[in-house]
């Protein structure tokens, strides 16, 4: 493949596309050497379950980025519908310290920052990752899993937040 092949989507039928795609809510976060970060992702994908592992796929120029390579503890928070404000704030530009302020945490075993409201909160250890343009895919190892009393998840599709209901 060259470095610029005609035949690959452009980036804006990309994203459009993708906006049709619905996925989870997620606030990830880790703590570690390099600092106390999150940010919102849709981009969280099982790989196996032997061992448990996650993957999530984080953008490497971004503000927060460099955090969740250097560190080894994340902890993938999937958020209800009442968390909506929190996914905007944690997907913005919002100082750190305000994105945590705004609610609850626990610390997980691993170190990083664990929803409280979640309604799965999955702690982990990044035992891989591999570089694919922009952005880094962690392999996340799972090492505890915290369910919440509400299950109800919150989805991102056609860039907004929606809720999923029973037909």
């Amino acid at each position: 493949m060259t470095e610029h092949d005609p035949s690959l989507a452009t980036v804006a039928a990309f994203k459009a596309g993708m906006a049709r795609v619905p996925g989870a809510v997620h606030i990830v976060t880790t703590d570690g050497p390099a600092g106390r970060a999150g940010l919102t992702a849709t981009a969280v994908c099982s790989v196996t379950t032997d061992p448990p592992t996650l993957l999530v796929c984080v953008n490497e120029t971004s503000s927060v980025g460099q955090a969740f390579i250097s560190n080894e503890a994340v902890a993938i928070n999937t958020v209800g519908p009442e968390f909506t404000s929190l996914a905007m704030l944690f997907g913005g530009k919002t100082p750190m310290e305000e994105r945590f302020a705004a609610s609850d945490w626990a610390v997980a075993a691993s170190g990083a920052p664990r929803h409280l409201g979640a309604a799965a909160s999955f702690d982990t250890r990044v035992v891989g990752g591999q570089a694919v343009g922009s952005h880094r895919v962690l392999f996340c190892e799972v090492i505890d899993v915290t369910l919440g009393d509400d299950p109800t998840p919150c989805v991102y599709h056609d860039r907004a937040f929606k809720v999923l209901t029973s037909l």
